[in-house]
């Protein structure tokens, strides 16, 4: 990280700057066992891809409104970044049908939310290493399908301005700036100090806690963290392990 970082896309452009090489998010499902851990690199390189379809295939200009009905996971963190990089507006478990554009999981309820958006239309299948739906569903887009074959490198037309929205989650609007500025502000009070701290999170991402925890604290600091779903299904001692085997060195529950 840099002082000079106004926005999220700022902060992961100063993390792939600094340390390609490190973990920036490992990712535990524990209803299926999927383990993935992401460098900055192959993070940024995901958020890049993704970028470059919302700017170039789904054609969102500065502040369009992308509607997220997706839970926690690597994914989700990819698409934030990558809304944040082309500087359209990441709306969390907003409302599909006032979104430009809308971001499904695979579940039936989220996809028939989605319908609601008159826009283009995108489902994620949630499946391990980002494998693609056997079929995708009616009248969306596959995730799966559609970002390999996308740019590695991302430029967009418009200078991202920080004063802009950048996110909303839970009725709240920040700009970039504001994420960055509160991301560094909170980070000491969940204990990340800098580079090395990890954080094992286990909140959802429709709070800024959960958000904060989960992606914008670590990265604003240059520390790294485990992002767990149905984390509540491990025993005591099953958690334990997992701090100790991916030195843990703080707990968002």
């Amino acid at each position: 990280m840099n002082a000079t970082d106004r926005t999220p896309a700022d902060l992961l452009s100063s993390a792939l700057a600094a340390d390609p090489g490190r973990p920036l998010v490992t990712f535990y499902d524990d209803a299926t066992g999927e383990r993935v851990e992401l460098s900055v690199a192959t993070f940024a390189n995901w958020v890049a891809k993704t970028a470059n379809l919302l700017q170039d295939e789904l054609s969102v200009e500065p502040g369009d409104r992308v509607t997220l009905l997706l839970p926690a996971h690597w994914q989700t963190a990819v698409w934030l970044l990558a809304c944040a990089s082309v500087g359209v507006v990441a709306d969390v478990c907003g409302d599909p049908s006032a979104a430009d554009v809308v971001v499904s999981g695979p579940e039936p309820e989220s996809l028939e939310a989605a319908r609601a958006c008159s826009g283009p239309r995108v489902a994620l299948a949630l499946r391990p290493l980002g494998g693609r739906f056997p079929q995708a569903p009616e009248g969306f887009a596959d995730y799966a399908v559609e970002v390999p074959g996308q740019g590695d490198r991302f430029v967009p037309y418009a200078p991202v301005a920080p004063e802009e929205p950048t996110l909303i989650v839970a009725g709240r609007e920040f700009s970039g700036a504001e994420v960055v500025d509160r991301a560094r502000a909170e980070a000491p009070d969940l204990g990340l100090t800098g580079p090395g701290s990890r954080i094992l999170s286990g909140l959802p991402y429709d709070t800024w806690e959960g958000l904060n925890a989960g992606l914008y604290a670590p990265l604003a600091t240059g520390g790294s963290v485990v992002l767990c779903r149905n984390v509540d299904r491990l025993d005591a001692d099953a958690l334990d392990k997992r701090v100790e085997s991916e030195r843990v060195t703080v707990i968002a529950r």
